[in-house]
């Protein structure tokens, strides 16, 4: 099984290596890069390639690396108890399997996502270790040994918000995914909109990679957010003399599309005074 790029995902060929290389070595692959680089849907189109099935844990600040494996309603059992139901007496009855458990005991093997994992506490990592390691994890509840049927592939994402343990990175492959330059960024704009003409992609991109490439931005617009810029264009019909630069223009066209937080908009609308004063001192 190898994976390159899809009808619908443009991968670069040291992307489309790593996860082979993690395919190969049957290790975790940990995927680094800034939001909207396609660090989630790429889990989504290496099992759309390999024709897997894809399990998605989606972590969050609260999320524990326990509700990966399984988690024991004692709460409902208490109730049930209560009420005299007979499923009391089957401990089963009250295991909710985790993503994980779900991807090791598939019939099959199966893509497992862990997303966002720099999301959750610094011990979530760690905690997962022995697990994604052997394959196989202990309830404590049923005595019983869960081990994977098939080994999946697992793939980690990770918005290098922060830090991740050593002992954690050196059982992963790695790969951080760089911003696409230019030509890769009109393969990514074809394969989603594969009728707009060459003239106003390339003023389109042109002045993207000029707005994120601005001294000073905050938070600089990431692939997802030129499609969706490059959306309103085309819905707006806009001609590429539209797009390009004016000093005289305080924000540029349908920004709030690429330009996310109040400190870049103020930026912005400094540049555009700073080029107006800059224009009537010189006359």
């Amino acid at each position: 099984m190898k994976f390159a790029s899809t009808p619908a995902y443009v991968a670069s060929d040291d992307l489309a290596q790593a996860v082979n290389a993690a395919v190969a070595l049957e290790r975790p692959l940990l995927v680094k890069g800034e939001p909207g680089t396609g660090k989630t849907e790429l889990a989504r189109e290496v099992a759309r390639s390999l024709g897997l099935p894809i399990l998605e844990w989606h972590v969050k600040s609260t999320t524990r690396a326990q509700q990966g494996l399984y988690e024991y309603d004692a709460v409902s059992r208490l109730r049930d108890s209560q009420l005299g139901d007979a499923r009391v007496h089957d401990v089963a009855n009250y295991i909710r399997k985790g993503r994980l458990w779900q991807a090791f005991e598939a019939p099959s093997k199966v893509v497992l996502l862990i997303d966002e994992i720099d999301k959750a506490d610094i011990e979530f990592p760690n905690d997962l270790l022995q697990e994604l390691d052997r394959m196989e994890f202990h309830v404590y509840e049923t005595g019983e040994t869960i081990r994977a049927r098939h080994r999946p592939v697992v793939i980690i994402t990770s918005n290098n918000e922060k830090d991740l343990p050593d002992a954690f990175l050196r059982r992963c492959f790695f790969h951080y995914i760089r911003f696409p330059d230019l030509d890769t960024l009109k393969r990514i704009v074809a394969v989603h909109f594969p009728g707009i003409k060459e003239a106003l992609l390339t003023e389109a991109l042109t002045r993207f990679l000029e707005i994120r490439e601005t001294p000073g931005l905050k938070k600089k617009p990431s692939t997802s957010e030129a499609l969706d810029w490059l959306k309103l264009i085309l819905a707006e019909d806009l001609a590429p003399e539209d797009l390009r630069r004016d000093p005289r223009a305080v924000l540029p066209r349908l920004h709030g599309a690429l330009l996310k937080t109040e400190q870049d908009v103020h930026l912005f609308e400094r540049l555009a005074f700073a080029a107006r004063s800059g224009g009537r001192t010189r006359d």
